[in-house]
């Protein structure tokens, strides 16, 4: 897991210089959009919400000794809630809505790699692109976001909230990831495949998805770059599964 991991990391020394290669930028130009929008609309939220959350949280607090520290505690919590589940709709708002033109540089980067797509791949329409984007960002959120609410809890327990925050980002790094990968997946996969295939090779998606967490936190230009970045880099790991995966069915 540990070495699929990190392999999934490495892949991202090869997306920038490719990038300009090949002159993709412009594919960026409408996800960096949604990205700013999303990402300035979850700040103000979290700033607008978190001291409403802190107070509600406090108010289960029954004791007169220790409200105040309560209080900051809890408006602390409140945020920190706000910001995480903030991130991971941010994620899949841009994962999304991004995928028609996700798609098409995921498929100029396999035909750089490849010299051509398969002659099986599965040729789709925006529309098509969109909606199976939609539909596998809603089933991933779901799942995240059920798995999310016990890992925050954790962190009312001292010393356990150190376990449940390395949990917490091997957990988002995951669905980020898969959703990158899924871009080539899309191609080559039908829905229930792709979910299959990901759950194989799930430490590559969390070394995809490390570093695509990782942007997030570098102001303006991270969420700037973090779409070119991590897609770019999970369709060069993604096409290097499928091709070893093709060559063990051809022996």
């Amino acid at each position: 897991m540990i070495k699929n991991i990190l392999s999934g990391i490495s892949a991202y020394a090869s997306a920038f210089s490719l990038l300009f290669k090949l002159k993709l930028w412009n594919y960026f130009i409408v996800p960096s959009v949604i990205s700013l929008i999303t990402t300035v609309s979850i700040g103000f939220t979290a700033y607008t919400f978190s001291d409403s959350i802190g107070y509600i949280l406090a108010k289960m607090w029954m004791w007169d000794w220790g409200k105040e520290t309560i209080t900051i505690i809890t408006s602390i919590l409140g945020g920190i809630f706000v910001i995480v589940i903030g991130l991971i709709l941010y994620k899949y708002i841009i994962l999304a809505l991004s995928a028609p033109f996700m798609s098409a540089v995921s498929e100029k980067i396999e035909i750089h790699v490849n010299g051509e797509l398969p002659n099986n791949y599965r040729n789709t329409t925006f529309k098509e692109q969109l909606w199976r984007g939609i539909r596998i960002n809603i089933r991933n959120l779901g799942k995240e976001i059920v798995l999310t609410i016990p890992i925050l809890l954790l962190k009312l327990f001292p010393f356990v909230n150190i376990f449940s925050t390395v949990f917490l980002i091997l957990l988002q790094a995951y669905y980020a990831g898969f959703g990158n990968m899924d871009y080539t997946l899309e191609r080559h996969l039908n829905y229930k495949n792709s979910i299959n295939f990901i759950q194989k090779n799930k430490g590559y998606s969390i070394g995809n998805g490390i570093i695509f967490m990782a942007c997030l936190f570098i102001p303006v230009i991270g969420i700037m770059i973090v779409l070119p970045l991590s897609v770019t880099a999970a369709t060069l790991k993604t096409i290097e599964l499928l091709n070893k995966e093709n060559e063990k069915e051809i022996l």
